[in-house]
């Protein structure tokens, strides 16, 4: 009777394959969290693989989180990753397989704290002055009063309505807005687009060259 009872026991347990177990956790992690923004410090880089991949683990004082960024992520990362620097990754979490893990997938990561963030600056400034965009001799003299005044940016953000606000306040004149996206993968082909739109209309026209060109957007940027 009893071994009767401990194989019935036995035999309502459901059984599951390796394989099954690992496919359902990871469609829990993937459709509980989806995207996720994480903080935390970059430990164990060692540079990009020779697959062109980059693999390490974002840590803080009580977790460990591996994490991947794949080669084509990598290639358009604003500043390149470091060990020990503080980040803010943004990816999607999932599981790895074949080992049981769960890591993060990196699409884009932003350094946080001041440190970081010049560092960031200063690489930038470096880069701009080796391609000579600081140099005098290509600045180009503003116009003291100018008569129209182009615009790039976005047509739907808060900084339009400031620029029309602030310039028809202190000195109305023509403004033309040339509308563009002012973040993601297209924005830099957009606003390189827009300016060189402005600079061959027309002298003398309804849409007349403008005397200085404004590229802004929002945020503090």
């Amino acid at each position: 009777m009893d071994l009767f009872l401990e194989k019935s026991v036995a035999t309502n347990v459901a059984e599951f394959s390796v394989s099954e177990i690992a496919g359902a956790l990871r469609r829990i992690v993937e459709e509980k969290f989806g995207y996720v923004r994480v903080r935390g410090e970059i430990s164990g880089y060692r540079g990009v693989h020779a697959s062109g991949h980059a693999y390490f683990a974002l840590k803080d004082d009580k977790a460990r989180l591996e994490a991947v960024i794949w080669r084509g992520v990598i290639e358009k990362l604003q500043f390149p990753p470091e060990e020990g620097m503080e980040v803010v990754a943004v990816g999607k979490l999932t599981t790895y397989q074949g080992s049981s893990k769960y890591q993060i997938i990196i699409d884009t990561l932003e350094p946080t704290g001041v440190g970081a963030l010049m560092t960031l600056l200063e690489n930038r400034k470096k880069k701009f002055a080796d391609e000579g965009l600081f140099d005098d001799a290509k600045k180009k003299k503003l116009p003291y009063m100018p008569r129209i005044i182009g615009v790039v940016t976005s047509p739907t953000g808060a900084v339009i309505r400031d620029i029309i606000h602030r310039i028809s306040d202190r000195f109305p004149l023509h403004i033309l807005v040339w509308p563009v996206r002012v973040q993601g993968e297209t924005s830099g082909q957009e606003v390189a687009a827009a300016i060189a739109g402005f600079n061959a209309l027309p002298l003398g026209n309804v849409l007349s060259k403008p005397d200085l060109i404004i590229v802004a957007r929002g945020g503090g940027v």
